[in-house]
């Protein structure tokens, strides 16, 4: 990528001794992988906000219609300490320039999803951390994620090609706004975008088709929603079929009958869940170089993430 891919990190998940008990959550596929692909942007709030290390565990608590931030044992509130935190944090954090976020799961300030929510001493997995939620509301465009959820292979390679994305429209904005590069942009995402919604797909290019006659700004603002807002969406096995079937059709007349079966063939594995997205996607890459297709030779969607990170090799 033209520039560096930042992104932010709860800081015991890089190894950082910051946790309440003094010790860490270092997750190794984030600091040995992904760090050769990405700069961290390290957040510890709790240690940010001036709290100790170690110090006395903490829970959400809910509080009629709020949430509050209460220690386990003293019940000490540390509501207040925290959001100031987090309302300075998150105005710092729009000068780094990030492309995601990855949160540490299960915590009162970072956790993403299905946090420990107590409600008259009850706890419900119902509850966002208080940062997390900061962060989120701050950055709504932002791809985020926890670190527990990454082992999922299906939402690691949703979050991480959601990165990459976000990156390259930053970098689309980086040289200049104008119609003939978001047409450009467009084109080349066509396929990638409408393996996560066909629907949306479809806005976006009547809203490109409009573009002459909204101005630039008001244009590549609602061309930047719906451009993250489809790839929030997953793209699933059916939908990816319906793209290789699509890019199979521009080699009907150079494929010999053999080619085509085993073209066809290979797909069909891949639709009934057999063999990994990356088996027909190193074909049609072969066909696309073989006979230059300079159209989809521009496709995002036959590359949309470095292949060392093998985000496509799972069934």
């Amino acid at each position: 990528m033209p520039t560096p891919i930042k992104i932010g990190v709860s800081s015991c998940l890089l190894g950082e001794k910051v946790r309440y008990d003094g010790g860490h959550k270092h997750d190794r596929y984030i600091t040995d992988t992904l760090g050769r692909f990405f700069e961290f942007v390290s957040v510890c709030p709790e240690a940010e906000c001036g709290m100790p290390i170690p110090r006395e565990a903490m829970r959400l608590e809910a509080d009629g219609g709020e949430v509050r931030l209460v220690t386990s044992r003293s019940r000490v509130d540390k509501t207040e300490q925290m959001l100031d935190f987090c309302r300075r944090k998150v105005l710092e954090l729009e000068s780094e320039d990030l492309c995601g976020f990855i949160f540490k799961k299960d915590s009162p300030s970072s956790g993403l999803f299905n946090v420990k929510l107590y409600r008259r001493g009850m706890p419900t997995k119902a509850g966002r951390g208080l940062f997390a939620d900061a962060v989120t509301k701050h950055f709504p465009l932002l791809p985020v994620e926890e670190e527990g959820r990454l082992h999922d292979m299906g939402l690691r390679e949703h979050f991480i090609e959601r990165v990459f994305a976000f990156r390259r429209w930053k970098d689309l904005l980086l040289g200049g706004k104008s119609l003939g590069r978001l047409v450009a942009f467009h084109a080349d995402h066509k396929l990638l975008i409408m393996a996560h919604s066909p629907e949306v797909y479809r806005e976006m290019g009547a809203l490109v088709a409009r573009g002459k006659e909204l101005g630039c700004d008001d244009l590549f603002a609602c061309y930047q929603e719906l451009f993250m807002k489809a790839l929030s969406l997953h793209a699933t096995v059916r939908k990816n079929t319906n793209v290789l079937q699509h890019i199979a059709g521009y080699f009907k007349k150079q494929l010999t009958r053999e080619e085509k079966a085993e073209l066809q063939e290979v797909i069909g594995e891949y639709h009934r869940h057999l063999v990994p997205l990356i088996v027909p996607v190193t074909l049609l890459r072969h066909y696309v170089k073989k006979y230059g297709q300079e159209y989809l030779l521009k496709q995002v969607y036959l590359s949309p993430t470095p292949l060392e990170l093998m985000l496509r090799n799972h069934v």
